[in-house]
């Protein structure tokens, strides 16, 4: 089973392998985020234009249910391309995003950090939380090459999708991106998850090159201050090594009885 099949178009069922950590009914916003990068590249493609940075705003939890995924084109220029895109369910909006794409000309590349090496899946890791306790972490892969499930701190992460985003269609690795970088915060867990919740309200994907492959690698630290917000900040890598950023705001608080 996919995370989505396509009911029509524009049209989605998500399936139990996008839910969240926080509330079993909800998604993860991992595979929403990649839904509508989905949806983006099917709007006003253009050969020479590549996404090169993806914002998405949450409203509120995304349910577990029949989603609408609506898009536009804000702006089309000749070197750059500004969309839009809006996710909805029952009638009511509860996402809003907006991706640039750049025109592809040849620039001298500057020096970027390499890739660490794809460690070995370790079972400890399997029987996380991760990989038992909601329906997007049983669906990846994950390798921690520092850090932990279970640490406090920072982390770096390899992980990727087991199974297609939707069913019968291609994903592609921007996609396969954009799927995995809203779990910074979840893997570089700066208080306890059982004591507290720290809930991203957004996402920011900056890309300055096409990913490659599979794999996505996360280098993720997690700051929280002192009035009920965080920052999570993620490099991001694929086999060939740096290939952009991703930030996520987070509401923070105690958890409830």
């Amino acid at each position: 089973m996919a995370m989505y099949e396509r009911l029509s178009e524009g049209r989605y069922l998500a399936s139990e392998h996008t839910q969240g950590p926080w509330d079993p009914r909800t998604q993860h916003m991992g595979p929403v985020t990649a839904l509508v990068a989905h949806e983006l590249a099917r709007t006003a493609p253009r050969p020479g234009l590549e996404l090169s940075r993806l914002v998405v705003d949450v409203f509120a939890p995304v349910p577990v249910a029949e989603l609408e995924v609506a898009t536009d084109v804000v702006r089309d220029g000749k070197r750059v391309q500004c969309l839009s895109a809006s996710v909805s369910s029952g009638g009511r909006e509860f996402v809003r995003a907006t991706a640039w794409r750049i025109r592809e000309a040849d620039t001298p590349p500057t020096p970027v950090r390499e890739a660490p090496p794809i460690p070995a899946r370790e079972e400890g890791h399997a029987r996380s939380w991760l990989q038992s306790g909601f329906g997007y972490g049983k669906a990846l892969d994950w390798r921690f090459v520092t850090g932990g499930p279970l640490e406090l701190g920072p982390a770096t992460v390899w992980g990727r999708l087991t199974m297609p985003l939707v069913e019968g269609e291609e994903m592609t690795p921007v996609e396969r991106v954009a799927v995995f970088a809203d779990s910074g915060n979840g893997i570089s867990l700066a208080l306890d998850f059982d004591t507290h919740v720290f809930v991203n309200v957004d996402l920011t994907i900056s890309l300055f090159r096409a990913p490659v492959g599979e794999w996505v690698c996360m280098d993720a630290e997690t700051v929280i201050g002192p009035s009920g917000r965080g920052l999570t900040r993620s490099a991001l890598f694929d086999v060939a090594g740096e290939i952009g950023a991703a930030t996520q705001t987070l509401f923070v608080a105690p958890r409830q009885g």
